[in-house]
């Protein structure tokens, strides 16, 4: 039963990202809203609404249909403006921060709300124009209930117009695209560090002799169902050791897990059911992702077809507040049961290994921008005024900030930028 709630809850995440989802949900609303609409009309409900107000009254079919098939046209151009302009703005977040942010951009529900009104309301006008037929005495049967139905949703249409056009003009500027991968790296790093302040410390044993096993799938592998391996090695007194590291590329026949001793093929397989791929990466899953988007964006800022240092001045900063944060984090993570017995561990990226991946791609492309390389230096300074857990996590700063010194000296030729790096480079050392 898990193995299935398990597949289910990946397939669910794995649409909802898509940008069809919800406009597909919103037109079956319209579908289902059009049949309760004329399912009204055979009560009298048009007739109790004109007794209200005569201006309700539409007594002339032609009338009717010329209202729907101007309303309908109307917001057909309206929705194919509204899809044309996010592609645009799609392909140019791609050209001038990085194709990794797409993913967020397209799954953004507000926008994926907008199209569906747009696309539920045609659905609904298609059915009521359909509607507009003759009785068996030959008079003309007029839904004015669903017509006026059809006004309101058409001024619904036009608010959520106003309001795409503001949110996606928000969405696009590359100051909110860094703020929302920080604010969702962040957060999963504060419930990393929150889990890991609330646990004891836990010592996990030596798995050079543990059995290996692989996976036939490929994919990203996302995330994992902590509680679900929990119950497993309680229930078969086992321990998992969890070798890829959350965002990696999984490659068929890899080796995925390690366990305590030998298992079958059926536990096997419920072992790995827990384990979740993806084609696409998730800021949400895994905060490493955060830290590379926002390492992208700066890389591309600086780059002579973009041209922007002032982004990737900003992207530092970004990056000093995350990394602030992950020098509270312990290197490892361990999950244990009730009894503090270690049971899971998984496998991370060591502050050492996250921070040069970091600063490379900035070593190598703005070494011969001070504006960026004192930036940087800066940050370094900062970050050993910083509480950590770890004083190894310091020595690794000193040494990041030992290599950016040296390449920056040898590219840097102006004789006051070289005397400012020394000062600053002598803060650290």
């Amino acid at each position: 039963m898990k193995y299935i709630y398990n597949k289910l809850y990946s397939f669910f995440n794995t649409i909802e990202g898509k940008i069809a989802f919800y406009p597909t949900l919103f037109a079956i609303f319209g579908l289902i809203l059009s049949l309760i609409s004329l399912s009204l009309e055979n009560t009298g409900i048009s007739e109790w609404l004109t007794s209200i107000y005569d201006g309700f009254i539409i007594d002339s079919s032609d009338t009717a249909r010329t209202i729907l098939s101007y309303l309908t046209g109307g917001l057909i151009s309206l929705m194919v403006f509204s899809f044309s302009m996010v592609m645009v703005l799609l392909n140019q977040a791609s050209s001038n921060y990085s194709p990794r942010v797409l993913p967020g951009l397209i799954s953004n529900k507000n926008h994926q709300y907008v199209l569906g009104i747009y696309l539920g309301t045609i659905i609904y006008n298609v059915f009521i124009t359909i509607a507009i037929k003759a009785s068996e005495n030959n008079e003309m049967r007029i839904p004015s209930f669903s017509i006026f139905i059809t006004v309101l949703l058409m001024v619904l249409c036009l608010g959520a117009f106003i309001y795409f056009i503001h949110s996606i003009s928000q969405a696009i500027q590359v100051n909110n695209i860094l703020t929302s991968e920080y604010t969702k790296a962040k957060n999963r790093l504060k419930d990393i560090i929150e889990i890991q302040q609330n646990e004891k410390e836990l010592e996990f044993p030596v798995t050079e002799n543990w059995h290996s096993y692989h996976c036939d799938r490929t994919g990203y592998f996302q995330n994992v169902s902590i509680d679900n391996l929990k119950e497993i090695c309680k229930e078969n007194d086992i321990k998992i050791s969890i070798l890829p590291i959350k965002g990696s590329f999984i490659a068929e026949n890899t080796k995925v897990i390690k366990v305590s001793k030998s298992i079958d093929e059926e536990l096997v397989e419920r072992i790995l059911s827990n384990f979740n791929f993806a084609r696409g990466e998730f800021v949400e899953d895994n905060y490493l992702l955060g830290f590379k988007h926002i390492t992208e964006i700066g890389i591309r800022a600086i780059s002579p077809a973009v041209n922007d240092p002032s982004t990737t001045i900003n992207t530092i900063d970004y990056l000093t507040d995350l990394l602030a944060l992950r020098l509270l984090k312990k290197e490892d993570e361990i999950v244990s049961l009730e009894n503090n017995d270690p049971c899971i561990w998984l496998t991370t990226v060591y502050f050492e290994e996250l921070l040069y991946q970091i600063i490379l791609p900035y070593r190598t492309y703005c070494k011969s921008d001070f504006s960026c390389i004192q930036k940087i230096l800066m940050m370094f300074t900062f970050l050993l005024q910083q509480k950590t857990v770890n004083k190894n996590y310091h020595q690794a700063i000193k040494i990041e900030a030992k290599n950016l010194f040296l390449d920056a000296k040898n590219c840097i030729k102006n004789d006051r930028d070289l005397e400012r790096l020394e000062a600053l480079y002598n803060q650290i050392a």
